[in-house]
């Protein structure tokens, strides 16, 4: 690995830890950027899943304010993370790479169109929840709607993970009550979650498959990214890091294809 490639990486996933943090879906850089360096596909998404739990600490940390008096609700709903996760990573070994390669362009178009409806759904959130009792505890259909839907995202997030943090904030915006700011820690506490079980599952299983020195630049880079993110990433315009994504992740798909 050359010096410009290293850098590369380390760049690519400085951008997805800060990407991670405030809007989610940051795999579509560091992704592409490993494909394009010439890396396998299934070797370049575990080597990427590992080195994002970084950036997944550092972004949780900079959110602990939003994240003060969440950890009843926290205790119901990370398992739910976690054993999608699992279901998810095992799905990733056991299917063969071709399925991978086939199926990564579906989830990449998905989660690109997933970026780009967050606001929306947001929009929408935040008109429903105006009187909205945050503290109202969670139970019946909205608890199983909320359990169903974490366990999905964090099986989608096991697998391959792109857009998995919209995934979350458009499924917790409709379900939970509590403001946006607070929705979106919670989400980088699950996002944490799928990312570490994944890559220890990966760890475990697939240690001749993952790249380390991959997982570690990225992990450097989300690292600092993250906690970029957490601090100063809310004072961007959203917009510019969802164009970003949808170029991104166009180039990937055409990549992919060809």
């Amino acid at each position: 690995m050359g010096l410009w490639e290293a850098l590369a990486i380390i760049a690519a996933g400085m951008a997805a830890g800060m990407i991670n943090a405030v809007v989610g879906s940051g795999t579509l850089v560091t992704f592409p950027t490993l494909l394009a360096l010439g890396y396998p596909a299934v070797t370049a998404n575990m080597s990427n899943t590992i080195g994002l739990v970084a950036g997944g600490i550092t972004s949780t940390l900079g959110y602990r304010e939003e994240l003060r008096g969440k950890a009843a609700r926290l205790k119901r709903i990370v398992p739910f993370s976690f054993f999608g996760a699992v279901v998810g990573a095992l799905l990733l070994l056991v299917l063969p790479e071709s399925a991978f390669d086939a199926i990564v362009p579906v989830l990449i178009a998905l989660g690109v169109l997933l970026v780009l409806a967050g606001p929306w759904l947001n929009k929408k959130a935040a008109k429903a929840h105006e009187d909205a009792d945050p503290t109202r505890p969670l139970a019946g259909p909205r608890l199983v709607a909320l359990a169903v839907g974490i366990f999905v995202a964090g099986m989608y997030g096991g697998y391959f993970g792109a857009a998995q943090g919209i995934i979350l904030m458009g499924l917790m915006s409709v379900l939970l009550p509590d403001p946006l700011q607070e929705i979106n820690g919670i989400k980088n506490v699950l996002g944490t979650v799928v990312n570490g079980v994944a890559a220890l599952t990966f760890i475990v299983v697939a240690t001749d498959q993952i790249d380390w020195a991959v997982a570690a630049l990225v992990g450097i880079g989300a690292l600092v990214g993250g906690f970029v993110g957490a601090r100063v990433g809310r004072k961007l315009n959203p917009w510019v890091l969802r164009v970003l994504i949808t170029v991104i992740g166009i180039i990937a798909i055409v990549n992919i294809l060809r």
